[in-house]
C-alpha cells in the first residue's frame, strides 16, 4: 500500500512539474507506525528526469523497500523466535526457528514441512494432526471443544495429539518437539502428495 502512495506521488509531482517537485521527497515505509527512510530527495532548481531515470528511482524505491521490510522480519524473528523441532514421517528431525504469535501450521508451511492444513486453519478438518511432546502439553491452553471434536475424527489419535492450526507459538515452547502422525484423513487417493495452501 505505501509503494502505491510513493508511486501517485511520484507520478504527480513529475506531471504537474512545479514545486510538487521541487520539494517531493520519495520515502520508504519500512512500518507505518516507525521511522521513514528516505531513498532520494530532489533539490530546490532541478530539472524532473528523464522518462527511464523516473522508472530506475521508482524500481530503486521498491527494492530498497522490500529489503527494509524482509530486514525487519529478520530482526523481529531472531528477537521474538522460538526454537522447535519436528519430526516428519520418516522420523527426520527437522529443527525450525518460528515466530511467537504464528501457528504450528502456518509455521511447518513456511518451511515446506508435509503438515497438510486441508481446511485452512478453520477447524473443519484433522489433516494438521500432531504430537506435541509431552514435557510441553502442559503449557498449551486446553483445546476447545471444537479442536476435540476435529481430534476425535484423526487416526492414531494419543493423549498428545493436538491440532497445528491451533497451538500458537510462545517463548515457553522454545524447545517443543511436534511429530507428525504416521497417516492423517482426507478424502484424497492413496499416494496424493499435499501441497500447502
Amino acid at each position: 500500500m505505501a509503494s502505491s502512495f510513493i508511486r501517485r506521488g511520484l507520478h504527480c509531482s513529475i506531471k504537474g512539474g512545479g514545486l510538487g517537485w521541487r520539494y517531493f521527497r520519495t520515502m520508504t515505509f519500512c512500518r507505518m507506525s516507525q521511522s521513514l527512510v528516505r531513498v532520494s530527495q530532489s533539490p530546490a532548481g532541478k530539472t524532473p528526469p528523464t522518462e527511464e531515470k523516473r522508472i530506475r528511482a521508482y524500481q530503486t524505491t521498491v527494492d530498497k523497500m522490500e529489503l527494509c521490510t524482509q530486514a525487519k522480519y529478520e530482526e523481529e524473528r531472531a528477537r521474538d523466535g522460538v526454537d522447535v523441532v519436528f519430526v516428519d514421517r520418516s522420523g527426520r528431525h527437522i529443527p525450525v526457528k518460528g515466530k511467537v504469535g504464528e501457528s504450528v501450521l502456518y509455521l511447518a508451511h513456511r518451511c515446506d514441512i508435509d503438515l497438510e492444513g486441508a481446511c485452512e486453519s478453520s477447524l473443519a478438518c484433522s489433516t494438521c494432526h500432531v504430537y506435541v511432546s509431552t514435557e510441553f502439553l502442559d503449557k498449551l491452553p486446553d483445546p476447545d471443544e471444537r479442536e476435540d471434536d476435529m481430534l476425535d475424527m484423526a487416526p492414531l489419535l494419543q493423549e498428545n495429539s493436538r491440532l497445528g492450526c491451533q497451538i500458537i507459538l510462545t517463548p515457553e515452547l522454545n524447545g517443543a518437539v511436534f511429530t507428525l502422525p504416521k497417516v492423517t484423513r482426507n478424502f484424497y487417493v492413496d499416494g496424493h502428495v499435499p501441497k500447502p495452501h
